[in-house]
Parts: structure tokens; sequence; C-alpha cells
């Protein structure tokens, strides 16, 4: 059923001056209050090179342009000038909003004659006259209309009998796979765009078989089918797989803490500690999602790119429009949306097979190596394994574009920023091996492990007496822990990047955040009077998803903050009442980080579609708090670091059901559930896993080789039992990259400096500064450059060339293709693992494309420019008493 049409009455008031608010609310009443004489006539009909020319200002399609046309009417000059003034404010320095419309915005305001005689500027008046319109009754964003609708049908179901049956079903599956297989090398999960394609056919099923008879429970009525499956629905269930199909941080902690090879803590096992540990790490993210939500949800320049690939696929099978577009090749395309998604599906599921299995040379595609693999400098370079990746063309799979991001879904700006940041990274990984700085000439150039005085990887156990504590007697008489050249660049820049964030958000965002902390304010009070929450229209109504949102009561504050409190309780009881050796204080420390972080990381992630991650400061400050408690250094990193990545997860979902219209209270309800089953399922699986043979080693069954734990020990006794005060500071070996904390502030000081010296630059206007520290930041093998580049080639291919030209198809399909390719990856992959992998041990294909990438260098993970020394270490001599 369609939403009914919106009145030509509805028009747009500016509430508040614009240096204290900038936003604008629907107004239904004002129409008849308006001087007719103000009202302009109806538009005549453009001429086409008229059309194209408007189209191209504000980057609109020909259907689009045509619909706003039909509204002309109600739009007089001065409400116009009001809301050009409001948007101009809010998207100046808004690298997502198209730049040919925001320099047509600031001629208008510039010039005052436009006011008295507009009849003398007509073509620029009719311009800003339907940005204005197209401002208030949709989006200013492409990407965000050509995904999202404008319009909503109250009437339509969405948290119904076959929500929660198919939404059940499909969390605890997913739990069960992605927890389970997450010990594996590489992984598989199954993302919830899997889901979606999977619950389509089941939700259509379900509606043509389930009575339709209505039940009536504590005076409701209710039916188990009430009607045609519907895009609300299949986008509750989206999000329920979204929460669900994951690991919980306890897949890390437990493993680290029970198996032997690790600190083989007994306690760990207990199904009861298992649990509360995952109850209090996996709820603590909601209440800060909640209670941030007119910060990161409710604004309409909080875009989340990441969401359109999924609500475009919910489009795909639920849209009854098929325009024809004219796209490349000079065609006319008709194909629907929902099957160019099954075309797209289809030809991925077929194609991964090479890639992911036929011929594995072809997603690591290090062919310069090929030609000397052996050669250190070479392999050091343009290798993909261990080495910087200086390769114009390392892949030919689309999998290994996704590590960072999902390609066709970021703008162009936070590709190229984030490019730039990874060549800077790429000089200085060169210069600083190339000078054997902190002796990096004795390591591969590129490596995530930690390393002892002889090149071996550093052995944890060496430096731990029974209790898995610090022994400083042992630690003098072994090595003191080295770092490779990327690692060392990725550190400092990790400093950097956090520095970088507070002062760009501070500098450019700080409008947002008074905005949000007014509204939440408001709310606050309201619902102190009155004893609950309802915004009225002078509260961030900023356009016209959040004044359909309206229609829907909110989840109040008190009940974010509620699920919060009781998640920390469970985090309390899950450190407090077993032998962990941990002060539960620790988790208070570990909160108040995200507390502090979460809106100016969330803002960034928002806008970019790029996270912050804050793993690294995590683990700096936790293990300068807590130094010589490995132990209180996973609780802390686990609740400093993996709440904001899950709020921030959450707040991403609410997104999507801000843009489907859901209304709140259900999405929150089934958010709850699906992480209330997600969290049991894990749990019970961690002891089945950690019980096959040989888990957790090199040797184990069905390659449960457990990288991610291995990383997650290595870390925890790196900075916890280590501490970073062994590692920084004066006198330190490493205390140089202590300087990344004042250079992420001098980056934006710089940055602002030269918008301010260049104002009309739009080149300055794209440039990101926060982008370009998070690019270096990702070093640390096996990513490198390689592993990036091919992103670039896809955003200027897609935004640049196919959107620029063809914007009509990219509207269409660009999104509906970011969805299927992973989509078909995912399930190319559960096939290959079930069908040829599990049964007897395995079928492999033995031969040259796949062995290759065993060869030499890159086979090893990268090779050291220097030998050990003749004494046989580097450094200082172990039992000098030098190691601090």
């Amino acid at each position: 059923m369609q939403a009914p049409a919106e009145k030509s009455s509805d028009v747009v008031e500016h509430i508040e001056d614009s240096h204290n608010r900038g936003v604008y609310a629907y107004d239904e009443d004002r129409t008849h209050k308006m001087n007719e004489k103000d009202i302009a006539p109806h538009v005549e009909v453009l001429s086409g090179e008229e059309e194209k020319h408007i189209e191209h200002d504000l980057d609109v399609t020909g259907y689009e342009l045509e619909d706003l046309e039909s509204k002309y009417s109600d739009m007089t000059l001065n409400r116009t000038r009001n809301i050009i003034q409001q948007l101009y404010l809010i998207h100046e320095n808004d690298q997502n909003f198209p730049r040919p419309t925001l320099e047509r915005m600031q001629e208008f305001l510039k010039s005052p004659q436009i006011m008295e005689t507009p009849d003398k500027y007509p073509e620029l008046v009719r311009e800003m006259k339907i940005e204005a319109i197209l401002a208030t009754s949709n989006s200013p964003y492409l990407e965000v209309r050509a995904n999202v609708d404008p319009t909503d049908d109250p009437t339509m179901p969405s948290l119904t009998f076959r929500v929660f049956i198919i939404g059940t079903i499909f969390a605890a599956i997913g739990s069960f796979i992605d927890t389970l297989f997450g010990f594996r090398q590489p992984a598989i999960s199954i993302g919830p765009n899997v889901a979606q394609l999977i619950a389509y056919p089941f939700g259509r099923l379900l509606a043509a078989a389930l009575p339709r008879h209505e039940f009536s429970t504590f005076g409701r009525k209710w039916t188990m089918n009430p009607g045609p499956f519907n895009k609300k629905e299949h986008m509750l269930i989206t999000i329920m797989a979204s929460v669900s199909f994951t690991a919980p941080y306890t897949f890390y902690i437990v493993p680290v803490q029970a198996m032997p090879m690790f600190f083989n803590q007994p306690f760990a096992r207990q199904f009861s500690y298992q649990i509360i540990n995952t109850l209090g790490t996996n709820f603590v993210g909601y209440g800060l999602a909640g209670l941030t939500r007119r910060f990161l949800v409710f604004p309409s320049v909080a875009v989340w790119p990441s969401t359109f690939s999924v609500i475009a696929l919910n489009k795909a099978f639920h849209t009854t429009t098929n325009e024809p577009v004219k796209g490349p090749f000079g065609r006319v395309f008709t194909a629907s949306r929902e099957r160019m998604f099954l075309y797209s599906f289809l030809a991925m599921f077929l194609y991964f097979w090479f890639p992911g299995y036929i011929f594995q040379a072809m997603s690591v595609f290090s062919w310069m190596t090929w030609i000397s693999p052996n050669n250190v400098a070479l392999s050091a370079v343009t290798g993909m394994t261990g080495g910087v990746g200086l390769n114009p063309w390392p892949t030919f799979d689309w999998n290994n574009l996704t590590v960072w991001l999902t390609p066709l879904t970021i703008p162009t700006f936070s590709i190229l920023n984030m490019f730039f940041g990874i060549l800077i990274g790429a000089v200085m990984c060169i210069g600083v091996w190339y000078g054997n700085g902190w002796n990096t000439g004795y390591l591969p150039i590129n490596s995530n492990y930690a390393f002892d005085n002889t090149g071996a990887s550093f052995n944890v156990s060496k430096i731990l007496d029974a209790d898995n504590n610090f022994d400083d007697a042992k630690y003098q008489q072994y090595s003191q822990p080295w770092m490779s050249a990327g690692y060392v660049v990725s550190f400092m820049w990790y400093f950097a990047l956090y520095s970088a964030t507070a002062t760009y958000v501070a500098i450019y965002h700080r409008r947002e955040i008074i905005v949000g902390a007014r509204s939440l304010w408001k709310s606050i009070k309201r619902s102190i009077k009155k004893g609950h929450v309802e915004d009225d229209e002078d509260d961030l109504a900023e356009d016209v998803h959040f004044r359909l949102m309206q229609k829907y009561p909110e989840v109040p504050e008190w009940q974010y903050l509620i699920v919060l409190l009781i998640s920390m309780v469970f985090g309390f009881v899950g450190v407090g009442a077993f032998p962990t050796h941990t002060t539960p204080a620790v988790l208070v420390f570990g909160i108040i980080m995200p507390i502090i972080v979460m809106i100016p990381c969330g803002l960034v992630q928002a806008v970019t579609g790029i996270a912050v991650p804050l793993n690294v400061l995590a683990e700096f400050i936790g293990g300068a708090l807590i130094a010589g408690n490995a132990n209180a250094l996973m609780y802390f990193k686990t609740y400093g670091y993996i709440t904001v990545y899950q709020a921030l997860a959450f707040s991403n979902d609410l997104k999507l059901a801000h843009y489907l219209k859901l209304p709140p209270r259900h999405t929150f309800s089934m958010q709850l559930w699906a992480t209330l089953i997600y969290c049991f399922v894990s749990s019970g699986i961690l002891n089945f896993a950690m019980g096959f043979k040989n888990a957790c080693t090199r040797d184990a069954s069905f390659k449960f080789t457990c990288p991610g734990q291995h990383t997650f020990f290595t870390s925890a006794v790196f900075w916890g039992t280590l501490s970073p005060k062994r590692l920084f500071g004066s006198g330190l070996r490493y205390n140089w990259m202590l300087f990344g904390f004042p250079l992420g502030v001098i980056v934006v000081l710089i940055y602002w400096g030269l918008r301010k010296a260049f104002p009309k630059s739009e080149f300055l206007r794209q440039v990101h500064p926060v982008m370009i520290c998070a690019g270096p930041s990702t070093w640390g093998s096996p990513y490198n450059l390689a592993y990036y580049i091919g992103n670039v080639y896809v955003v200027l291919l897609s935004f640049q060339y196919i959107r620029k030209r063809y914007t009509a198809f990219w509207v269409k399909y660009n999104y509906v293709i970011a969805a299927s390719f992973p989509t078909g990856i995912a399930v190319c992959a559960i096939v290959v693992f079930f069908a040829l992998e599990v049964p007897h041990g395995g079928y492999s294909v033995n031969w040259w494309g796949n062995n290759v990438l065993n060869n030499g260098c890159e086979g090893q993970g990268g090779c050291p420019r220097l030998d050990i020394p003749a004494v046989g270490y580097f450094g200082d001599a172990p039992g000098s008493g030098k190691f601090t």
C-alpha cells in the first residue's frame, strides 16, 4: 500500500536564527497566512538544455526534476532564502554535498539584488527554489534519494508473527555459523545481506501459508498473517540478523584465558562465566547507541553510507516501479532492480570459485614477486604478504576490497583521502626499514607480530611466572619485544588519528553536537515533567525522514540507560565473581572512554563511512593504568573498544530503521531479542569449538587455527603484561611514536588554516584530514596498499564516471550491485567449505595457480633485509639489565 501523497499546503519555515540552530520544521498551517503575491506562478516548461543544466547543478535525475517542478508554485522567494541559508550552514563543510549546488547557493545568498529584482535572475531563482523543495520534501543527497523513499505508510505492519519467527531462527543459525567458523583461517561468515536474500522467500512462503485468523490477547487483536510480506518486515529481520551475525568479544577472551597454549585458566571454561560476560559485553553498546541518537541518527548529515547497499537490496525485492534508464554503451537498461541483483549475485557466485578455490593466485596477485621469489627488496616493496604492496593491479578478488569498507558505497573523498594517507604510510615504512630504525631491518617490513631479538616470534610464555604474571627476571634473560616498520608506522598514525578526530569534530561538527545536546536536554526535561518523551516540531526536524518518524512513539532515553546499567552489572559480576585477579573497577574506566569518544568517532563514521578503530587507544590507556595484568587489560579493552564498535553498529542499524520508517519501539525490542539469542548461542559454542582436535594450533582440524585469538593473546601480553610503560616515554625506544598525538592536531589545524586562506577551493573542501590519518594507521600485515588500491579504481569508475554520465543508471543499479557481490561471495564460500573442505579431510586443487603463493618471501610472510649479527641477537644483550 502506497503512502498518501503529501499535501500541497505542506511548507517549511525557519525556526531559529542561523547562528543558533539552523534547522527547519514542518508547518502545515502557514499556507493560510501566506500573502497571495508571494506565491510564485507555476514554472513554464524547461528546454532540454536548461533541464540538463539544472540536473547537473542540483545533482538530480530527470524523473526527480519533473516531480520537483510540479511543487514549484508552493515555494515563495522568502521561504527559499531561509531554507537555502540553513542548508548552506549545514553543508558548507560537508564533503558529501554536491559542489555545484553549494556554489549556486553561495551565489544566491551573496546577491541581495535577487530579493529585490528576482526577475533579473530567473535561472538562479528557479534552481534555488527547486533545491529548497528537494531538501524539505526529500534529501539533498543523491545517494539517499537513490535508495530511500520520502514517503511512509504508517498502517504497514512491521513487527509481525512471521518476523519474530524468521528473525529468531536466523539469529540462532547466524550466530552459530559466525562464532564457530570464526575460529577458522580463513573465517566464514554470513552477512546481513545473505540473511536478507534468504528471508525474502521465507517471508513470501509464510504469507501464503499462515492462517489469517485474528486472535485477541489482553484486549489487543493480532493475526499471524497480516497480508503480503512487506519491506518493513523484511528490514526488521535484516536488522535482527545484523546484530547477531557475528562473534561476541568473549570469542577472543574465553579461548585466550582457557586454552593451554595461552593462559590456561580453567574457570573460563565454565558456561556461567561465558554467558555472564557475553551478556555484559554485548548489551552495553545499546545504551550508548540509544543515548546518542540525536547526534548520530536523526541529523540528515549523518547519512551512514554503508546502509545504502542494505536498503538497495530491500528496495530491489519490494519496489513496484521499473523505470528504463540510459546506461553505458548507448543502451537503455530495462532490467528491474531485483533482476539485476539476481544476475550480479549469480555472476559473482560463479566467479568467486576461481580466486576463492580453483586459482587462488588471482586473489593474492603478487605477480612481480613471482619473477624472483627470493628477492628480498622486490618482495618488501611489491609483495601483498609481508610487503608494502606497491602493485598497480594486486588482485582479481572482490573480497579483498572489503577489508576496510563496502565497495561502491563509500564516497570518493573518503576513498581518495585514505588512499593518500596509505601512500604516506608506504613511504614511511620503506624509509624506516631501509634506515633500520628501531632495528626493523632485521624483521619483515610489514608484520603484525611481535618479535624477539633473534627475529623469531616473541614467546610470551618466557616472561610469565606460574600465575601468568610478568616476571622481570625472566624478561631480562629473554628479550625485549620488537615491532616491524609497518607496525611502528601504524601505531604512530593511530595516535594521530585519535587526536585528529577530536580536533576535526570540535572545529567542523560542533554545531551538530550543540543541536543534539540541546534536543537531548529538552527531551529529558519533558520526560521529567510529563512522564514521557515526545518530540515536537522544533527538535531537529531537518528532513522529511525525521518528520515522518515523528508519527511513531520514540523509545525513551531512560530505557536505553537501564539497558546500559544492567549490562554493567553483568560485567561487574563476570569479572568479580570469578578468579580473574582483576577488580571490577576496570570496567568503569573502560566504559568512561566510550562515553567520551562515541560522538566524535560516530560523526566521522556517519559522514565518511569509515570507522575510527579504538583498539589501540584502549590498549594504550588500559595498559598504562593497569600495567602487569593481562586479564585486566583484556576487560578494559573489551569495554573501552568493543563498546564503541557495537554502539556504532547499533547506530547504523537505527539509521536503517530511520530510513525505512520502522517504529522505534519495534526496532528496539527486536534488537534486544536477537542479541539475547546471539549471546546464548555463541556462548554455547565456545567449549565445543575449543574441543576440536589440536584447536588453535597449526595442526588443527578444519583449519581451526584461531588466528584472531593468537593476535588477541599477543596484544594482551604486549600491552597488559609488559604495558606501555616499557615501550613509550622518555628514553624508551618507541617514544618517538607518541609524536602522533600532536601530529594529528597539527594536520587538522593546517587544514583549517588552508580553508580559511582559500575558502573557495573545492579541492580543499574535499580533503578530510581524519581520513588521511586513518590511511597509514591500517598498516600491519597482511594489510597494505595492495588491499586498498582496487577501491580507488572502483570509486572512480562508479562515482566519477558512471554517476556523472549516466546518473539514472547509477541511481537504479549501483547499490544493488554493491549488495549482490558480497552476498555471492559469502554463499560461494559456504558451499566451498561444506562441499569440498569438510568431507574426508577436504579436497584441494594442487597446481601452480594455488601453490605459487607459498614460494619465496611471500610464502614466509616477508623476509628481513639484514642478517642477525654473529652474536645471535640484535639490540641490547640479554642479561645486561638494560631491558626497561
